[in-house]
This record gives structure tokens, sequence and C-alpha cells, in this order.
């Protein structure tokens, strides 16, 4: 006999079964659900409401719900929320902190909609990010990079050129301080991991971690006090004093309102410029992240592969994978993307190579930098993920243990080296708490 049935992405499939002769319907999507997702305004919002609003259109017994969430929010958001029970169905998430939703078994398996859209499509290492026990519970919606942002007319005006490394940005970031434009703000606020994030640009670039090989805290090492002591430096001779308490919108508003000479971000500083300072589109350009010497060998220090997971708590989860599904499809998917451009790129193959994802004008503007951010995407890991996904990688960046270690030095004038192992311990601490 022949019948229909409804597979994990919501899609009439036919089937033959020798075991029953009454035919099967095909079971019709009913329920409510919730998508909480972190882009908060503007144009990717309004294609995630579209997307949400053209499925209920096809499915009129489902309901999707959308709310909105800050990154910097999140991990307090999701982890007091599975204390409480009040998690959505659906979310987007920080890559960092799907190996702890795994754990707590707060989220479900995810294979059977990445087999429907293609697991192939798929970079492995995204895919590996949400894997656990060969078992994948998270799916890719975007992925971006960390470059070196720089203003093309101050270094002309300066006769620089673009740093390839730390010396040279050095001495560029101190030139170029000055007529009101700091050469790099260095960000240290509490509730963010901005000043991880730069400080893992460093140690990674000399070949370290912040994590050991067995994923102990490493702020101790000789790259890892480097890094500390090189960013002090930025930040006394290079940076607003009130960086001390930055949080990445501040930090990214300096470099759209062209107050900062160097940034360091993805190609969302593109987005950000056009929004804010229109008349510097054209003086604004990336180049890899700086090394230490010349002729080190090339590396990406953070990559961002956005992941969605779909909530053990759901009574759904078939409403949620077959609405995930959709926004895969070719139409909306480049809509999505093109809602900001080289800001977020394709997580799957087919899409850049398409006409309609090409044709776009911020695209076509700065390919090259799209070429330098996709270049840094394959090199790239989370930070601590250089290791393999794990708690502890994720537990670096959500506690503020760094941050508030540059803080202390900053604002105590406390010991680089005392502070460093003070911070190490802290975080080794943390991770024993949690094993």
């Amino acid at each position: 006999m022949t019948s229909s049935v409804v597979d994990c992405g919501g899609n009439q499939q036919t089937t033959k079964s020798n075991t029953s002769s009454q035919t099967e319907e095909v079971k019709e999507l009913d329920g409510e659900i919730t998508f909480r997702h972190s882009f908060t305004q503007g144009p990717r919002l309004e294609v995630i409401q579209k997307a949400a609003d053209n499925f209920m259109k096809e499915n009129p017994k489902v309901k999707i719900n959308i709310e909105t969430f800050s990154l910097g929010d999140f991990y307090t958001k999701w982890t007091t929320g599975l204390a409480s029970g009040n998690v959505p169905d659906m979310s987007t998430a920080l890559q960092s902190h799907v190996v702890e939703m795994m754990d707590s078994e707060a989220i479900v398996p995810l294979d059977d909609l990445i087999d429907g859209i293609g697991r192939d499509k798929f970079a492995k290492t995204a895919l590996l990010e949400g894997e656990k026990d060969g078992v994948c519970y998270s799916i890719p919606l975007y992925s971006h990079a960390q470059v070196m942002w720089y203003r093309k007319d101050l270094l002309e005006a300066a006769n620089l050129e673009v740093p390839k490394i730390w010396d040279e940005f050095t001495t560029a970031a101190k030139v170029l301080t000055k007529d009101g434009v700091y050469g790099c703000s260095f960000p240290c606020g509490s509730n963010d991991f901005m000043a991880t994030r730069f400080l893992n640009f460093y140690v990674r670039s000399a070949g370290g971690s912040l994590l050991t090989d067995d994923l102990k805290a490493n702020l101790t090492s000789d790259e890892a006090i480097e890094g500390i002591n090189f960013w002090l430096d930025i930040y006394k001779n290079c940076s607003p004093q009130d960086s001390v308490n930055y949080a990445v919108l501040d930090q990214a508003n300096l470099y759209y309102q062209g107050k900062t000479a160097f940034d360091f971000n993805s190609g969302f500083q593109i987005s950000g410029i056009k929004t804010n300072s229109p008349d510097l589109v054209d003086q604004i350009s990336c180049a890899p992240l700086p090394k230490i010497k010349s002729d080190d060998p090339d590396y990406g220090a953070e990559t961002s592969n956005i992941p969605m997971v779909v909530w053990a708590k759901s009574e759904h989860p078939e409403i949620c994978k077959a609405f995930m599904k959709t926004l895969y499809d070719t139409d909306t998917y480049t809509e999505f993307l093109a809602a900001t451009p080289v800001g977020m790129l394709p997580a799957i193959t087919g899409i850049s190579d398409s006409e309609a994802y090409k044709s776009n004008e911020t695209i076509q503007k700065f390919a090259n930098e799209e070429a330098v951010i996709a270049n840094a995407v394959q090199m790239g890991t989370a930070i601590g993920f250089e290791h393999g996904p794990s708690v502890q990688a994720g537990l670096l960046t959500s506690q503020g243990v760094i941050e508030g270690m540059f803080q202390d030095i900053i604002t105590n004038g406390t010991d680089v080296k005392t502070t460093a192992k003070n911070a190490e311990d802290k975080l080794n601490e943390i991770f024993d708490s949690v094993q």
C-alpha cells in the first residue's frame, strides 16, 4: 500500500507498507511554539518574522511567538530559565553554551533535521560544535569570524601600511591616537567577554591557548602574560579610559562613529558604519588578525557558527524542526543573509555562488573583505574550542573572570602576574565545580 507521512522538516513524503491496508492520513502540524532569538532589531528581525508569518499561513493550526534577547544577557537568561522552566521551544544560542545545554539535557537531537536539509551542506567543524556521543544537538544558522578592521584614510594620511604584526599594530595605533580619534579601544566590561576575546587573539597568534590540553585555565603562560601586557599598553596609550567598562556594543559604536582607527570584529562592522557614519563607508576595510612575526603561519582566532537549538521542554519539537528547515530555503535564506551582508556568511554550501547572493550591492563592494572573513572562518574555532567543544570553553567566556582580571590591574594597579594567577585559580575552581 502507499501512505503519506510528514518528515522532520514538515514535508509530505510517500512510503509503502505491506503490513497494513489502511491509508494513513498526513498529520497536520498543530500547536503553539515560542522562538527566542538574538536579532533584536532591523532587517534580520523582519526577515525572521516574515518567515514565521509565511509558515503560519501554510500551517494554519500553528502559532509562532517571536521573542528576542540580547547576547549579553543570554547566559543568565537560559540558565535561570532552565531552573524555573522558563525556556522557549526553540532559540538561537551561543556556540560556547551549547555544550552546557547538552550536558544539562536541556536540548534535543537535530540529526533528522540536518539530514533533511543535507548533512554534506554543512561544515563538519560547525556540526561538531553541537555534537555529543555522535549526536548533533544544534544546527548552524550562519557564520562569521573576527578580523582586524581599519580606517584606510587615517592610515594613508599618516603614511602607514596596514599592520601585519602586532608591533606594527601598536605603532600605528599610537600614531593615530590624536584629534579625537583613538588608535584602538580595549574593552573590559564585566558583563561581556570582550577582554577574553582580545586576549585570545594575541595568545592564539603566539601559538598558545587560554586552556591547557587537559582543559585547565591557562592565564600564566608566557603567551598569556605577554598578551595581558600588550593590551594594557594599548589601553594606556590608545584607548578611552572608560573602555574599562565597555561591552560589545559600546566598543562597536566607537568604530561606527569614526572614533577609532582600528577595531576587531566581524563583517557586522559594515552595516554599523552604514547606519551611523555613511560618509565613512568607502574608508573602511579589514585584514587578517596580526601575527607575532611576519613569517608566522596564518591563523584564525575566533570563528562563530551561530547555532539554533530545540529545547527539551517543547511540546512541539516537530513544529520547531519544520520551521527551522524553512529558514534554509534558498529564497528565505538569501534574504536573511542579505539583512546583514558580509556580516552573516552562509552556513551551508550552494548559497554564496548563487546569482541572488552575489548580486547584493554590499557583497560586491566588499568582496575582498568577505574573502578575508571567509578565510578566517575556515581557520578558527570558538574561543577555547581548539581543544574541541567543552564546558570549560563556555565558562571561559561566560563568567567575566578575565574581564575582572583586567579591571583589577587597571583600576587597582595590582601586579599582572599575581592577578593572572588569581584569575586562573578562580576559573579552575569554577571548572571543578561543574565536573
